[in-house]
């Protein structure tokens, strides 16, 4: 079974300098039909100003992962990590105890457009982590290429979950397909172009979940880029 969020239904926020679109309940958005799906708590596709950003403030007990799209991100946290979060960087920061941290656009004339992932953790009270890592776009191109999972298999970033986070850079006409095997679930989102998914028409911005194990096909129709979070199934 394939359900499907688009993208103007989901939820929204736009202070001037950030204008973000909430797959699921965030903030001052709430969907009682959208908390999430299994593990997978929040999806955030940010457009973040020129300069602009999140002040520090801080988490707990959360993977939050950060997958840039254009521009970059310039991030700092109290583990003491500083970094500049490119296109095709990911970065998985563990919130566990507590951390504090900030990211702001760091360009002066561009803006960037990321999505900001929340995953919970297979248990509370982690020690928080920071990890970055870059996937070209060869990588990832006309394939599934890894880069989250629970072991930090195959050079992807360490999840502490069960999940298994793919992205794929796909080209007009070609297909991309992954097996869903018997008691998983799985997310897709469409980063930007236009897909169908086992026949059903999707666009940027949308998504779809999947409960029913067996072949996934993934078909551009312009050049199309996609997330896929192969996870534990649920009711």
């Amino acid at each position: 079974m394939i359900s499907i969020i688009r993208s103007s239904d989901r939820g929204s926020a736009n202070f001037g300098w950030l204008d973000s679109k909430h797959t699921f309940s965030f903030g001052n958005y709430y969907n009682s039909r959208q908390m999430g799906f299994g593990n997978l708590r929040v999806i955030n596709e940010d457009r973040v100003q020129p300069a602009k950003g999140f002040g520090t403030h801080g988490h707990r007990d959360m993977e939050i992962i950060s997958y840039v799209i254009s521009g970059a991100l310039e991030h700092k946290d109290s583990m003491g990590n500083g970094s500049i979060i490119q296109v095709g960087d990911v970065q998985r920061m563990t919130a566990g105890t507590g951390v504090q941290h900030s990211e702001f656009n760091h360009s002066k004339t561009d803006t960037v457009h990321f999505l900001q992932i929340w995953i919970l953790p297979e248990r509370a009270a982690l020690e928080p982590g920071y990890e970055q890592k870059h996937f070209s776009n060869d990588a990832k191109k006309n394939g599934l290429c890894l880069i989250g999972s629970r072991t930090g298999r195959e050079g992807s970033v360490t999840i502490h979950q069960d999940v298994d986070l793919y992205a794929a850079v796909i080209d007009p006409g070609v297909n991309v397909s992954h097996t869903l095997a018997p008691e998983r679930s799985a997310w897709l989102q469409v980063v930007r172009g236009d897909i169908t998914l086992n026949g059903a028409e999707l666009s940027a911005g949308d998504g779809a979940s999947i409960k029913t194990a067996g072949e996934l096909k993934v078909r551009a129709g312009i050049t199309a880029e996609v997330l896929l979070f192969d996870m534990p199934g649920h009711s």
